[in-house]
């Protein structure tokens, strides 16, 4: 399988898990996920890509792991800080925390953000995609194309962003232009925060790394939002 097939195919299996997760079976998501990222490693592996090309050598896992140790540090840090902020606080408000339980929101830190969020994106944007794209192009356009779809990524999850994010309604109002606003803000930032998680795994060598971060930045936010609504 040539390069291009393969990020084509990788493309359509995105898609394809996308919709599932935000449209159809959003509750089977971390299924969805452990599914996608057996397929797009394979799809790695047919175009003659390795574990290296995914991040997952075996000989930089270990590196990758002291990075995601101090990453998950200075995140918790960081988070711990702002909750104690008045002026901060509001911005972990989150209308989707309300009516969770304390055993859900366990599940959702320790299964659905590892499973469901961070394995099938790191494996897809900073494993796959960019190894495929950097096997023929380099580390600076397999950063760009990765960087690029993982804010795509989030066009469907931020459509309701500006309704469930108390602090982010008196930007964005109600109306359809907001909610449009929103979304195109949410793709660029998340299309910079990719290119922060293809750089910490280049220089890392491992996917570990920026799993890691992603992790934390996910998880530590949805706990803070859910410890300050009690």
């Amino acid at each position: 399988m040539g390069t291009g097939t393969a990020v084509a195919v990788v493309v359509a299996v995105l898609v394809a898990a996308n919709l599932a997760n935000n449209r159809c079976l959003p509750e089977w998501g971390w299924l969805t996920a452990l599914i996608s990222a057996a397929l797009l490693l394979g799809v790695l592996f047919r175009a003659g890509g390795t574990w290296a090309d995914a991040g997952l050598d075996p000989a930089t896992l270990g590196c990758g792991a002291r990075w995601a140790v101090v990453l998950i540090g200075l995140v918790g840090v960081g988070y711990a800080a702002a909750a104690l902020l008045p002026a901060a606080r509001v911005l972990f408000a989150d209308e989707r925390y309300s009516t969770l339980t304390g055993g859900q929101m366990a599940v959702r830190v320790l299964v659905t953000v590892p499973l469901g969020t961070v394995l099938l994106e790191e494996i897809a944007f900073r494993g796959v995609l960019y190894g495929l794209v950097r096997r023929a192009r380099g580390a600076v356009w397999a950063t760009a194309v990765s960087s690029l779809l993982f804010g795509l990524w989030h066009v469907l999850p931020s459509l309701q962003l500006a309704s469930v994010k108390p602090a982010l309604t008196p930007v964005f109002g109600q109306s359809a232009l907001g909610a449009v606003a929103a979304v195109v803000v949410a793709v660029l930032f998340t299309g910079a925060a990719g290119v922060l998680f293809c750089e910490l795994r280049r220089r890392s060598g491992s996917l570990l790394a920026p799993m890691g971060l992603h992790w934390a930045v996910n998880a530590f936010g949805y706990l803070a939002g859910f410890l300050l609504l009690r």
